[in-house]
């Protein structure tokens, strides 16, 4: 099963986009996949200040084969750097919405 990290916008958004995130979770683990979820990450020891959030996600994220945009990644600092990460270290590139669509046409009628 692949381990799939999920990455979008949060900062500046109402509830930091966390329906988003939910709702994402939902759909990848109800398709069969183990989902590590930001939103669901416990506020870092270290403190809240963004920077302090960027690299518990990088933590997590680093543990997933996969990483899955959200709708609105563009507009997000942290999502471009999880991103640039992923490719550096050789994660699979996915678009959440896509991979939802795709994997719903594979389910037999």
């Amino acid at each position: 099963m692949k381990r799939i990290y999920i990455s979008g916008p949060m900062t500046g958004l109402p509830g930091l986009n966390h329906a988003a995130f939910h709702f994402g979770t939902n759909q990848l683990r109800a398709l069969g996949y183990e989902v590590v979820n930001p939103a669901e990450t416990p506020v870092p020891s270290e403190g809240d200040e963004w920077h302090h959030w960027l690299k518990a996600d990088l933590i997590q994220m680093l543990t997933c084969d996969t990483i899955a945009l959200l709708p609105g990644w563009e507009a997000s600092k942290g999502a471009h750097l999880e991103l640039h990460v992923a490719h550096r270290v050789g994660m699979t590139v996915v678009d959440i919405e896509k991979l939802h669509r795709d994997e719903l046409e594979q389910v037999p009628a």
